[in-house]
């Protein structure tokens, strides 16, 4: 199998393939190409991006290209379903808390970011944003901005690989996190994933038995930083706008598209060990089958009802 591996999306992303080499270097080609092309039409921290005119537009209907509409259409699906534990209306916390720039510039300036005003809840939520369907338009309340990173993450991940295997027999996207899976390597059942520790990327916990489809992993250990002395990470509680606090490092969740993987992986890992199987179980009523795997603080073990079918033991 041959990889190939680019930064993107403020992550490392890798690309791995079975197949004819140039059908795979060309499959390649068009996996980053559909990469880089999404993420300037989706990313925050451009102000010429579709998803920061779309920021701009409170108030009046925006014409939306299909790639953003289906993406939100997805949103307001996925925040009903998890009752607002997911809500992309937290942008205003994310800033509050010191995440106001890309994570590469937070790295390249130490780590550190300023103190900001409080956050205030919205007038407004997510759950008034509108969607015109015939005509493809989006309405956002007056003054709600919106994040859509890791939802938006999860379904470039899934659109590259499906780009990727027009050129190959099996193929593999990851994009910081974000997997998504066509075909099967030669000869094999599954393909195989180490969990990883939380707390140490190097180490694996468990190795997974995967079939096509996504695999998402979401952890406050790894987007980090200093915010008054105090330690800051990306997964913004829309209960209390602040960073999650939660009994688990880390969540995994197998699904068959990206999008709901990313999603459930992270509003599981905020709900924590009291909500997470209830949470799970209404992704099951709406029609998406997911299992998850979740690592707590002394490193063990918890999942969903079948998890454990896929560590391989």
């Amino acid at each position: 199998m041959k990889t190939f591996e680019f930064r993107a999306m403020n992550t490392d992303i890798q690309l791995a393939a079975e197949g004819w080499p140039k059908a795979v270097e060309t499959g390649f080609g068009q996996a980053r190409a559909t990469i880089e092309a999404l993420e300037a039409r989706f990313t925050r921290f451009s102000d010429g991006s579709e998803l920061s005119e779309l920021n701009r537009s409170g108030g009046r209907w925006f014409e939306a290209s299909p790639e953003m509409f289906d993406v939100v259409s997805k949103a307001v699906r996925l925040h009903q379903q998890t009752r607002g534990l997911f809500d992309p209306s937290i942008l205003n916390a994310l800033e509050s808390a010191g995440y106001d720039r890309s994570f590469d510039r937070i790295r390249e300036q130490g780590g550190a970011a300023a103190v900001a005003a409080p956050v205030k809840p919205n007038v407004y939520g997510f759950s008034q944003v509108r969607l015109d369907s015939i005509r493809r338009r989006i309405w956002l309340p007056p003054n709600l901005r919106i994040d859509l990173g890791g939802i938006a993450k999860g379904w470039i991940a899934e659109r590259a690989a499906q780009a990727l295997a027009a050129w190959s027999s099996a193929c593999m996207v990851n994009a910081g996190g974000d997997s998504f899976l066509v075909g099967l390597p030669a000869g094999k059942p599954c393909w195989r994933f180490t969990l990883e520790d939380p707390a140490d990327p190097e180490r694996g916990i468990a190795v997974l038995k995967v079939k096509p489809g996504a695999i998402v992993t979401s952890t406050t250990t790894r987007r980090r930083w200093q915010q008054a002395g105090r330690v800051q990470h990306h997964l913004i509680d829309p209960r209390t706008l602040q960073p999650a606090s939660t009994d688990w490092l880390s969540v995994t969740v197998l699904a068959p598209h990206a999008a709901e993987a990313e999603v459930y992986a992270k509003s599981i890992l905020i709900a924590g060990s009291a909500q997470a199987l209830e949470l799970a179980g209404t992704a099951s009523q709406a029609g998406t089958a997911i299992e998850f795997i979740a690592v707590d603080q002394n490193k063990e073990l918890w999942g969903s009802q079948h998890s454990l079918e896929v560590i391989d033991v």
